[in-house]
């Protein structure tokens, strides 16, 4: 009889993982996937568009290297500018349904204060970022290229510019742009002719 009530009493004790869970919240728990995914998802971004190399100086600052890549020889107009305008609607999309979810982290009444900050946190990053790309595209524009695309990730960032040619000038004048409006060295930005 003595085994069959230690086996009852085993069997109502909650294991080590529900206890957390308990604690927790199954629906914080969600929360927090939620902001790990758009983690995931920034760091992949940086991965893909990140820039070829790094240095601390200004070395080829106004010479094309592999940073620049050419894209343009087989585009007509039409497919160019439908390019620019699925890139920007896509990278807006995508900028949206992240802030929907840290807004909806900030706004849960069962996040804690840390998941809170850090998802405010991340909004002031991702606001401050389409704020860089913003300028710089409209910079860029101004200086005469058709059309432009700018994707800042972190300390790099992916310039597409509607271009037959780039010439050094050119190069270094977007150079210049993205380093006055986001503080990233020539070595960190990608220029891609399309």
């Amino acid at each position: 009889m003595k085994n069959e009530s230690t086996a009852l009493t085993e069997v109502q004790q909650p294991n080590k993982f529900q206890i957390i869970l308990e604690k927790i919240g199954k629906r914080n728990i969600i929360i927090a996937c939620a902001v790990l995914l758009i983690g995931v998802a920034v760091l992949m971004n940086f991965i893909l568009f990140s820039g070829s190399g790094k240095d601390d100086g200004y070395d080829g600052y106004d010479q094309p290297s592999g940073s620049v890549s050419d894209d343009a020889n087989k585009n007509d107009a039409t497919d160019v500018s439908a390019y620019f305008s699925a890139t920007q609607v896509s990278r807006q999309r995508a900028r949206d349904e992240a802030l929907e979810v840290l807004q909806a982290v900030v706004e849960n009444v069962d996040a804690t204060e840390a998941m809170k900050n850090e998802a405010l946190a991340e909004i002031a990053v991702i606001a401050d970022e389409i704020q860089k790309e913003a300028n710089i595209e409209s910079l860029i524009t101004a200086k005469g290229f058709e059309a432009c695309v700018a994707v800042i990730n972190d300390d790099t960032a992916s310039i597409v510019v509607k271009a037959d040619d780039l010439q050094p000038a050119e190069i270094a004048q977007i150079n210049a742009i993205v380093y006055e409006q986001a503080g990233i060295l020539p070595s960190g930005v990608t220029i891609i002719r399309k």
